[in-house]
């Protein structure tokens, strides 16, 4: 049976369903959760969780999906009519810390409820327009000859958001004792003096 999109519900009950999601999910494992307990909490019925989603892995994901477009929406926006490149850098980092910041519960849901391997085989992992704004900001310090060349431009990609990642996780996890956003400045120059070439 093929499943219709979700992009075809209204946006109120999208809205609830995913709201609900964030809730159940930031604070159950994934084994835990039931679509019942989803359905109650965002007032739609079963029947139109399968309709629209079809299993419990399928709606996680398509929540991470939303949450993931939005932050790649929110890179576009800043990075508009910032020319050093440097600040380019700084401020893609910066955007990071400050959705999750903003948003706890989805750091929370990939810090302990998103299994990796079954994510990877689904199509909301690849996150096109995500990925494309850090490989054109990536791309764009390489062809300047500012940021280094004796690695791949995806190690480049892999430090950068393993670093980000880490910070969100451990933030998480310690209780977010302290503002990430407090934090970006001095993480990002340990970031830049890994990333750039030595004598830039």
């Amino acid at each position: 049976m093929v499943r219709k999109s979700p992009a075809a519900i209204s946006p109120a009950i999208q809205a609830r369903i995913e709201a609900a999601v964030l809730a159940t999910f930031s604070e159950q494992e994934f084994h835990k959760v039931s679509l019942i307990e989803i359905a109650r909490q965002a007032n739609v019925s079963l029947q139109t969780i399968y309709k629209y989603y079809g299993s419990k892995e399928a709606l996680l994901f398509g929540t991470l999906d939303t949450h993931l477009g939005a932050l790649a929406g929110r890179l576009i926006d800043h990075l508009e009519g910032i020319e050093n490149y440097e600040d380019r850098m700084r401020k893609v980092f910066w955007v990071i810390l400050d959705y999750f910041e903003s948003n706890p519960r989805v750091g929370r849901i990939l810090a302990s409820s998103v299994y990796l391997n079954t994510w990877s085989r689904n199509d909301t992992f690849r996150q096109p327009e995500l990925f494309a704004v850090f490989t054109r900001v990536l791309r764009e310090g390489r062809d300047k000859g500012i940021l280094t060349d004796e690695v791949d431009e995806r190690v480049l990609l892999d430090l950068l958001l393993g670093f980000a990642s880490r910070a969100i996780t451990m933030w998480v996890l310690r209780g977010q004792p302290a503002g990430l956003r407090d934090q970006a400045n001095p993480m990002f120059r340990l970031l830049w003096r890994a990333m750039r070439k030595p004598d830039m």
